[in-house]
């Protein structure tokens, strides 16, 4: 609305100059004062268009153009000032003025030309002062979509020991969705799980989640999520939180800071602790003989010893070691053994009011 008002108020303003410029054309008969106004209406209303045309300008552009113009005209001047005497001897007075007009616009043609071509090449004047960006208060996480998916962010932003503003592109949003329309199943429960762990942390009291829809000139053209991810992040001067071991190499590398969740895991207490119970269900042979394979809600791989031959079903595992990296986690099992039928227990031997002699599966049953 504002830039509405401003655009308003200069064709208003340069319809005024053009009536005053038509009315001093009129009393001098230099002309028809009509094709003065007209003139300067149209080359308002160019100029406006212009602008509409061009909605996202890059301030290096603008000050190339404005210090190109300040620069140019000086310099017009002072070749002006240097031959004007040579000028006035032989050369008309109209005809020098318009020499002087010539000049001002090619020399500062060329100086804006130069400027836009060298704008990343040097930097000695003001508008090549490469300043870094200052980001007031706290800098805030760019979500990539493993880490919503993930689930465990949502943990640590309930603890309070998250102040910054959490960022999820709209990229990441709709790869959420895509993910969560998938026909492979597994992949449409991960997809709605991220769906549903961005739900809860809108809902969730002193968490600030904002939906970013900004389009900056730098990510145009660009598909990978990844790459995206990264220049919004430099853009707004925050930091990417991700779980995925390759993003987090690529935002390092170009200067990006990164915060992995399971490097952060790594300095905690992992979910499961070897000798825990864990119960999964298996979709597939795992890499050795005999393994199965199976995943939490979260994603996180369990390896069943002994369990190819159980696909399809919930097994109940007894944790033997968890395995935790940057590239994620990985949880180790073995099958648990079923109690033997209460009927085997007593078939021939003391009552049931006697305790049974110990067997190899006693610990079993008592549990």
């Amino acid at each position: 609305m504002l830039l509405v008002l401003i655009r308003l108020t200069f064709i208003l303003v340069v319809a005024g100059l053009g009536v005053r410029v038509a009315r001093v054309v009129g009393e001098n008969e230099i002309g028809k004062p009509y094709v003065f106004f007209i003139g300067l209406m149209l080359a308002a209303i160019a100029f406006v268009m212009g602008d509409l045309l061009t909605p996202r300008k890059k301030i290096q552009t603008i000050s190339a153009i404005y210090f190109g113009v300040i620069v140019g005209i000086f310099l017009s001047n002072l070749i002006t000032d240097a031959v004007e005497p040579a000028l006035q001897l032989y050369i008309n007075p109209k005809i020098h003025s318009a020499i002087a007009s010539v000049l001002m616009i090619f020399v500062t043609y060329i100086c804006i030309s130069t400027l836009l071509q060298t704008k990343d090449d040097f930097r000695f004047v003001i508008p090549y002062v490469e300043f870094s960006k200052e980001v007031k208060g706290a800098r805030p996480l760019v979500l990539d979509t493993s880490v919503v998916i993930d689930g465990r962010i949502a943990d640590v932003a309930e603890t309070k020991v998250i102040d910054q503003p959490m960022v999820v592109p709209r990229f990441v949003l709709q790869e959420l969705q895509g993910i969560a329309d998938s026909s492979d199943k597994l992949r449409r429960n991960r997809g709605r799980r991220g769906l549903d762990i961005l739900n809860r942390l809108q809902k969730s009291p002193g968490v600030e989640v904002r939906i970013d829809d900004a389009e900056i000139p730098e990510l145009a053209g660009v598909r990978e999520v990844d790459q995206r991810l990264v220049i919004l992040a430099k853009h707004l001067g925050g930091k990417v939180v991700t779980n995925d071991y390759n993003l987090n190499k690529i935002a390092r590398l170009q200067g990006v800071d990164v915060i992995n969740l399971n490097d952060l895991a790594n300095a905690m207490k992992p979910i499961v602790l070897p000798g825990e119970n864990l119960n999964v269900k298996l979709i597939k042979r795992g890499e050795e003989a005999g393994q199965g394979v199976g995943y939490l809600d979260d994603g996180t791989m369990v390896v069943a010893e002994q369990g190819a031959h159980h696909l399809g079903e919930i097994v109940r595992l007894i944790v033997t070691s968890v395995l935790q990296t940057s590239a994620g986690r990985m949880i180790f099992g073995r099958m648990e053994l079923l109690p033997p039928p209460k009927g085997n227990a007593v078939a021939s031997g003391p009552s049931h009011h006697e305790n049974p002699p110990p067997t190899s599966h006693g610990r079993n049953r008592d549990a």
